[in-house]
């Protein structure tokens, strides 16, 4: 019987928009994920970190998280796989772990002290040995790098890059012992969170630097080769890792941003080919023999309709004409980026959208900020700038000599991080 498993990530459970809560779009999200498993028929999901968009989820956000996982308990998904990403508490995921193995539900919050316990063996309702997943949640800098006195960047990032690379080859080692065990040709898969190299991203989409100094980005080459399928969370665009069709980011379900506001989101439905008793124990480590049928994307609904106008008044004015006519419920954001200046821009904004489904939630107005930094910085708002931005202005702002800077950065990071 062909295995079937289901790979998502980034759900980002309780992330709010502009101050606008989501908690009917996560909802709608997963209701049709519930459905599509049983649709499909999933026998395996897998979660790629950032369950929650942040270490300490609102009451609703875990209501929905645990809700799902009893629901899909009972359907035809028999397991599922979940690490933590870099915005979830890995205490948080891990407390209730022993009780969830119960419903067969394998989480992988931290990183365990015997990595033993990252590779997962999922067996058929036989009680057969179908899988191997190598659950790697997000590796901290802390779980992967030892501090030394005198070190310099490069050395940091030199060193951080190894321990990732080590720390999924040694994972991937004992997956393959475990299979040679078995005597089965039992596909292995890769779970982890991370950003690779050549991975692509959006703007406004809230996806964080993991770390500090050129590393940041790993190359497809560090990965296992023993990996038959490496199912990653982090970056929220749907994409193929380097070419690769069977190293992939699911992305994000929901749009998290206006930067993503065309994008059509998708999960990865990935098909194994049922494992041949009379294979040898290690034909999927060759490329040329991994047991994967065929991967397939399927799309997303969007449960909410966002959009980015941008232009001078007659455009945006036209363009707001356009979807007010559709009488959708459609969030906006609106850039003005017009040669006139219009001091009541919101007020006009406001009387165009009244009486209609359609809500602005963020206006820019690209001639007032142009005028206003040619003045000075006092009156730039914090929305206009993400964390990174307002660090860097306080390093000017204390005239820090460049050679300091990027053991700050570093340090500012690793903060964040924490």
């Amino acid at each position: 019987m062909t295995l079937k498993v289901l790979h998502t990530s980034d759900w980002h459970l309780g992330r709010t928009l502009y101050g606008r809560q989501r908690y009917a779009e996560f909802e709608a999200f997963l209701n049709w994920l519930a459905e599509t498993i049983e649709q499909h028929g999933v026998q395996v999901l897998l979660v790629a970190g950032d369950v929650f968009d942040t270490s300490a989820p609102s009451h609703r956000a875990q209501q929905l998280y645990y809700r799902f996982l009893c629901r899909i308990a009972g359907s035809a998904c028999r397991h599922v796989a979940l690490i933590a990403g870099n915005h979830d508490s890995p205490s948080f995921l891990n407390a209730p772990r022993e009780l969830l193995r119960a419903l067969d539900v394998h989480v992988v919050g931290a990183v365990p002290a015997d990595p033993e316990d990252e590779v997962i063996l999922l067996r058929d309702p036989r009680g057969e040995p179908e899988l191997i997943v190598c659950a790697v949640p997000y590796l901290r800098d802390r779980d992967i790098r030892r501090v030394e006195a005198g070190e310099t960047v490069e050395d940091k990032d030199r060193k951080l890059l190894e321990g990732i690379r080590a720390h999924y080859a040694e994972v991937a080692a004992l997956a393959e012992a475990k299979r040679q065990a078995l005597g089965l040709a039992a596909p292995i898969i890769g779970l982890g969170h991370l950003f690779a190299a050549g991975g692509r991203t959006v703007d406004g989409d809230g996806v964080r630097e993991l770390y500090v100094g050129s590393l940041a980005h790993v190359p497809v080459g560090l990965f296992p080769p023993s990996f038959d399928y490496l199912a990653l969370g982090h970056l929220h665009v749907p994409q193929r890792v380097g070419g690769c069709e069977q190293i992939r980011y699911s992305g994000s379900p929901l749009a998290m941003g206006f930067g993503e506001a065309g994008q059509q989101k998708s999960l990865c439905l990935v098909e194994f080919e049922p494992a041949d008793p009379k294979a040898e124990s290690g034909a999927g480590s060759d490329p040329a023999n991994r047991p994967v049928r065929a991967i397939r994307l399927l799309e997303i609904p969007r449960f909410q309709a966002l959009e980015r106008i941008s232009g001078d008044w007659d455009r945006i004015a036209a363009r707001l004409g356009e979807l007010a006519a559709t009488e959708s419920s459609i969030w906006l954001e609106v850039i003005y980026d017009g040669e006139a200046l219009i001091g009541d821009l919101r007020e006009r904004l406001e009387q165009a959208v009244e009486g209609t489904p359609l809500e602005i939630l963020r206006v820019k107005n690209n001639r007032i900020v142009q005028r206003t930094l040619e003045r000075g910085r006092d009156q730039e708002s914090l929305d206009d700038l993400d964390p990174q931005q307002v660090f860097e202005r306080c390093l000017d702002a204390h005239q820090v000599p460049e050679p300091q800077r990027e053991e700050l950065r570093r340090s500012y990071f690793e903060i964040l991080d924490d």
